[in-house]
């Protein structure tokens, strides 16, 4: 059959436009199916679809009508509320590339974040422009848009503006599939954060895998209150609420005693957190005490979930399924699930690759590896990443052979399901043998009196690495290193028993939730000298 004749270039905009499907699509189609249902609520606001999609509209063509335009940088700087779920839309249907900022770094972090991403302009929280005017000045940047959200300060100007007066139509602007939208700086390993590029094809694929796996519906009513800079908040759950019209109740942080009473208060049915803030809401003496009867879905991930709290879960909200969600920023994040049914049968497990992903392990040729052996964690799907910004030897590597390399070791059994080992920079290689720090934590949680733990490896003479365990009592309970160390030889081979316990009062976290171990490999390095 012969070649189709070509289309006019006016014919070929035409098409592409009519079959556009971005990031900032969804909400336009959210707001025309559900205009007056409830979108957010943010503190006192609480925006219907219309109202909301109405917002990012202004907001758009505020940032538009002062140069912002397709594949510029925006950086963001805030904690969760209303103007950042505004501004994040905004930018979409802008084709704008967001770029969230911690708001937890120190201002020569956040310069290189700046410097690196190449951003123009910047929206930051009232609270947090001093931070960002040092950063600007650090990366050089001058000029360009400055918005601030509250407050005041001289020459940022109020996002309020943008988004309460001004044209409120959909900025026409073409955003193909694989348009950057993000750029997300990772947590990381390395000395510097890579930026990690996703598109609205890497966002929306991934979308849909939560939607179909994670059992998500357009009645959900969710509670957010971790960091929306991170792609598990506003990537896993947010921006998923919106393209299916669910309720956000967005909350600035995860404080236990609000997130239980907003659970009463606004009858949620649904919950993100990380393990740290699942056991903190264990542990608060309002847990017992708050309606908590709406409640109907749990979500975890950023770290495995010890099986003693999820059974403790299980047993104190026996109405909720959970999913353990497990990814990483470069995969939108999410990779594999472990579904509710799965939960206990295969407790620890990271369950299996989901629908658009798949997902097997790898030895150091690349070449996969049996059932049963350890393994790196490689996958495939529209989930990934683009790459990393303006780093072609870093890129090059993490997609080797055709697949995404997770970092993350693994073992997969012979049904595909998939249990994380440890990152591969965790792995505490002691006396000659391979110690997987999860294992042992894993152990020491079923020891009464301990609300957490972390296992890590601490440089040691004679063993090179040493097995060491920081552990957090529960209150009242009366623990001693000896009795950590023997009850872990009760379940674990000698070598893998900590040499070293250390007693805390808590345990270092970034804000998404995630243990900061090497915050406390620094701060126990000398351990062994002191022996």
């Amino acid at each position: 059959m012969p070649d189709a004749a070509p289309f006019t270039a006016d014919t070929e905009a035409a098409i592409a436009r009519a079959r556009q499907h971005g990031v900032g699509d969804l909400l336009r189609r959210t707001a025309l199916r559900y205009p007056d249902k409830l979108a957010v609520v943010a503190g006192e606001r609480r925006a219907t679809y219309a109202e909301f999609d109405a917002a990012v509209n202004r907001t758009a063509n505020a940032l538009g009508a002062r140069g912002v335009g397709k594949g510029d940088r925006l950086a963001l700087l805030s904690r969760n509320c209303w103007e950042f779920a505004v501004v994040a839309f905004a930018t979409a249907k802008l084709g704008v590339v967001l770029v969230p900022v911690n708001f937890m770094l120190g201002a020569a972090e956040i310069g290189y974040i700046l410097r690196h991403s190449g951003a123009t302009g910047m929206v930051a929280q009232a609270e947090l422009v001093d931070t960002a005017e040092q950063a600007l000045a650090d990366a050089g940047v001058t000029g360009g848009v400055r918005g601030r959200i509250g407050g005041a300060a001289e020459g940022w100007e109020d996002v309020a503006d943008w988004w309460t007066a001004g044209p409120d139509h959909d900025p026409e602007v073409a955003v193909a599939d694989d348009d950057p939208l993000r750029l997300m700086y990772t947590s990381g390993t390395e000395s510097r954060p890579k930026g990690v590029l996703l598109s609205s094809r890497s966002l929306i694929g991934q979308y849909v895998s939560c939607v179909i796996d994670g059992g998500m519906e357009a009645d959900d009513v969710e509670v957010h209150s971790l960091p929306m800079y991170h792609c598990a908040q506003l990537d896993c759950f947010f921006s998923v609420d919106v393209y299916l019209g669910a309720t956000s109740i967005v909350l600035p942080g995860p404080d236990p005693a609000a997130l239980l009473a907003t659970i009463e208060a606004e009858g949620a049915t649904k919950l993100f957190c990380p393990p740290t803030v699942w056991i903190s809401l264990l542990r608060h003496p309002d847990f017992d005490t708050r309606d908590l009867s709406s409640l109907r879905k749990g979500y975890y991930g950023a770290s495995a979930m010890p099986v003693e709290v999820l059974k403790e879960l299980q047993r104190r909200l026996p109405d909720v399924r959970f999913w353990n969600f497990y990814g990483q920023t470069e995969m939108a994040p999410l990779a594999t699930i472990l579904r509710p049914d799965e939960q206990l049968p295969k407790a620890g497990s990271a369950g299996r690759a989901a629908i658009n992903v798949e997902t097997m392990l790898v030895d150091d040729a690349g070449e996969p590896v049996p059932p049963g052996e350890v393994g790196e964690i490689v996958h495939r799907s529209p989930h990934a990443a683009l790459g990393y910004y303006a780093d072609e030897e870093k890129t090059a590597e993490a997609f080797r052979g055709g697949w995404f390399h997770s970092g993350d070791l693994g073992i997969m059994d012979s049904d595909g399901y998939l249990s994380v080992v440890d990152r591969k920079k965790d792995m505490i290689k002691t006396g000659g043998e391979n110690v997987a720090s999860r294992e042992v934590e894993e152990a020491i949680y079923l020891l009464d009196g301990v609300a957490e733990v972390a296992v890590f490896g601490i440089s040691h003479p004679h063993w090179i690495e040493a097995v060491t365990a920081v552990v957090v009592p529960k209150p009242d309970a009366q623990l001693t290193a000896e009795a950590v160390q023997a009850h872990a030889r009760g379940y674990l081979a000698g070598y893998k028993c900590p040499k070293y316990v250390v007693f805390a009062d808590a345990l270092p976290k970034n804000p998404s939730g995630k243990i900061l171990k090497r915050d406390l490999r620094a701060r126990h390095a000398d351990l062994a000298a002191e022996a």
